[in-house]
């Protein structure tokens, strides 16, 4: 595969300041591509997380700021990353998680991850894609989870989210299948699919679990692993990365439509 593929090409990624997002960004960096970095941060890991996408290769790298929760505070963000000359590959990360049984869950809870984990890929895939169109090469990779396959207990938000996540990426891929041509790449839109990864994000459940075990973290994750993933290991955030960049490269212009886990099994139970 050639190591520069995505020189000449600007990736977005909703947040990218840490975790899987960060990681997604530093891999598309070491492609060529430049990096529109977002995320709730402070100006401090706004920079830093900048600083490490062009370490990482990217030739260009800044920060795009919107609430995922505001349609007008990403179409702002879109209208700057046009500007910019992008995204011809959008990654939508940004997530957020509550656990909290059907019964408890509050509107506030619900209105929050759907806006977040579902509303705010609808509205950025509807600003890319027709300029990928355009361009005859586009890549639209959303970051799902095993909840958009499966579904658990407490999660009703999320795994509603996620699920829709598919959905909504599917009926993309299909609108957009015959977009381009192999040449030139094609536009495809994938959903990535991680079970148990080592993020921020898992962490609160993590503690909630550790409370049966004495507060024993280690203990509480293997919990976790037992119950759900048969490989009983945690996926890294740069497995992910590396499947979200074969999925930009030109060469997987086949492969559309897919929601791809990364599970250790989990779905295949």
């Amino acid at each position: 595969m050639q190591e520069r593929f995505l020189e000449g090409r600007t990736a977005l990624v909703t947040g990218s300041v840490q975790g899987i997002g960060l990681a997604i960004g530093k891999a598309l960096a070491s492609a060529g591509a430049r990096l529109a970095v977002h995320g709730l941060a402070t100006r401090e890991q706004a920079d830093a997380a900048v600083h490490t996408m062009r370490e990482a290769g990217a030739p260009d790298a800044r920060f795009f700021d919107a609430d995922m929760r505001a349609p007008a505070a990403i179409n702002t963000m879109m209208d700057s990353v046009t500007a910019w000359g992008g995204p011809d590959i959008l990654v939508n990360n940004a997530g957020i998680q509550q656990t909290a049984s059907l019964a408890e869950v509050t509107q506030q809870v619900w209105d929050d991850i759907l806006a977040v984990n579902l509303s705010g890929a609808f509205h950025t895939m509807r600003r890319a894609l027709p300029e990928m169109a355009i361009r005859g090469y586009g890549r639209v990779i959303n970051i799902a989870s095993v909840h958009g396959l499966v579904a658990s207990v407490n999660k009703a938000p999320y795994v509603s989210a996620k699920f829709g996540l598919v959905g909504l990426s599917r009926v993309a891929a299909l609108e957009y299948a015959a977009v381009g041509s192999r040449d030139s790449g094609g536009i495809t839109v994938n959903c990535i699919c991680p079970g148990w990864t080592e993020t921020a994000i898992i962490e609160p459940q993590i503690l909630a679990r550790a409370t049966d075990f004495s507060g024993d973290r280690n203990a509480a994750i293997a919990s976790l692993l037992t119950e759900k993933q048969p490989s009983q290991r945690t996926s890294r955030p740069e497995e992910i990365g590396a499947l979200a960049l074969w999925l930009a490269n030109p060469m997987a212009h086949n492969i559309t439509g897919a929601a791809i886990p990364i599970d250790g099994g989990w779905t295949a139970q």
